[in-house]
């Protein structure tokens, strides 16, 4: 490809897209072009896309006011290098843009990987600016290059919201309410909750309709229920509630019905990110955002560097290994494919049991 095509989104509606063409840029001192070649699209990217003015997401690959970047995990190679010891040819995972094409500049450049110090990013979470050189990565990693995309990123933040718990010894509650029961990041950290060897608490899963036979097949909830079921939930129980969906709607129902038997309300995703946002006050705790790189900024304290994402990774791959199995990867190309995976996903057509792995241009 010899420009460069961006899906562009609207920032204040999530539903209109433009594909714009650029021409490619050469790579100036200090920096490297990379074409990126796949990239997964989940729920989680779209969680960035209503974030984005919040936490900072749309700063990452920034558009301009009415338009941005929504980023992306996935592979890429280096075209064009500037940057003394990365050369044309390497493979690269990490943060992208939904685009054919990044400029990145390098910086603490290690044999394993490097961190973008391009000066729009420096004030962002450093946890999205490093990738990963995978030119010596072992084959069993290169056999999970899908599920490294899927996967990885929803189970690691799974797993630094499983140590989040257990760092505030689960803040008192015997049970663990999960929204949105069959994204990704819910079944990871219901994996892990499962799997726990001194497990304390009962895992409950909500979910719509449509989801609960895939919801309930994944063998890992005690229970599962529908949002319009929240009722049937024992009361007098310590729960805490960790929701992907953003619905203030649901958030609504379970303090009615639970009161100040909500001993956490986590917001971490927002699975139905056009629905209502919380407002007002609840008789039970706080309905607060779940900021993981704030979580893993913790650990780097305790642990000292990088020993968290290690774990986290070391956790990802364990739950990915099962987690594969229920797993229909569908590959796509071009742009337009792209623009329509978009708007299925936006819209909640996605079935949970579909991993969807895109590229813009022609999969190398």
């Amino acid at each position: 490809m010899s420009a460069v095509v961006q899906i562009q989104i609207g920032r204040k509606d999530l539903h209109a897209v433009r594909l714009v063409t650029l021409p490619l840029p050469e790579a100036a001192e200090g920096e490297v072009v990379v074409a990126v070649d796949r990239f997964a699209l989940t729920a989680n990217n779209v969680s960035y896309a209503v974030t984005g003015d919040l936490i900072g997401y749309w700063g990452f690959f920034p558009v301009d006011a009415e338009w941005g970047l929504v980023p992306v995990w996935g592979y890429g190679t280096v075209i064009a290098s500037g940057c003394a010891g990365l050369e044309v040819g390497e493979r690269l995972y990490g943060f992208f843009p939904m685009a054919s094409h990044v400029v990145l500049r390098p910086g603490k450049v290690r044999p394993d990987s490097f961190i973008d110090f391009a000066e729009h990013r420096r004030s962002l979470p450093g946890l999205y600016n490093r990738y990963n050189r995978l030119g010596g990565e072992p084959p069993e990693s290169a056999a999970m290059g899908d599920e490294r995309c899927l996967l990885f990123p929803l189970f690691a933040t799974s797993w630094i919201l499983s140590d989040y718990l257990e760092d505030n010894a689960m803040f008192g509650a015997t049970r663990v309410l999960i929204g949105s029961a069959s994204s990704k990041t819910a079944f990871g950290l219901a994996w892990l909750l499962a799997r726990a060897p001194d497990r304390t608490v009962e895992i409950v899963g909500l979910t719509s309709p449509g989801n609960v036979a895939f919801t309930q097949s994944l063998g890992i909830y005690d229970q599962v229920l529908t949002y319009d079921r929240v009722e049937a939930l024992e009361t007098g129980v310590p729960t805490a509630f960790v929701d992907m969906s953003g619905s203030g709607t649901v958030i609504r129902a379970i303090d009615d019905h639970l009161g100040e038997s909500v001993v956490l309300s986590s917001i971490v995703g927002a699975t139905h990110w056009d629905a209502k946002r919380h407002k007002g006050e609840t008789r039970g705790a706080t309905p607060t955002f779940f900021f993981a790189p704030a979580q893993f900024g913790k650990r780097e304290q305790d642990w000292g560097p990088g020993v968290a994402m290690v774990r986290a990774q070391a956790a990802s791959a364990r739950i990915a290994a099962e987690a594969r199995v229920l797993l229909e990867v569908r590959h796509s190309h071009g742009p337009e494919a792209v623009r329509d995976a978009w708007l299925e996903m936006l819209d909640g057509r996605t079935p949970p049991s579909t991993g969807v792995m895109l590229s813009v241009g022609e999969v190398p």
